[in-house]
């Protein structure tokens, strides 16, 4: 039972390995060779970028939020 066990994660072992022998070839391959670290300069745009995208974000829901907090009821008297 024991060698069934072992036999069997070696025969998964070795598809992960040629799963990962064949990532790098493809067309995600190319670009993770160009990929670099970014510069501070430019991690630091990015941060601000999606900081203003989630306080845009968060700004229109709260808004959605105090329209139907506020102008909902009154709507509803309007049609009832």
């Amino acid at each position: 039972m024991a060698t069934k066990l072992v036999e069997k994660s070696w025969e998964i072992q070795k598809r992960i390995e040629e799963r990962t022998k064949r990532m790098g070839k493809g067309k995600y391959g190319r670009v993770l060779a160009m990929a670099r670290k970014p510069t501070a300069d430019e991690y630091g745009k990015v941060v601000q970028i999606v900081a203003l995208g989630i306080l845009l974000i968060g700004l229109v829901g709260f808004t959605i939020y105090l329209i139907f907090q506020y102008v909902g009821p009154y709507l509803g008297t309007l049609f009832k």
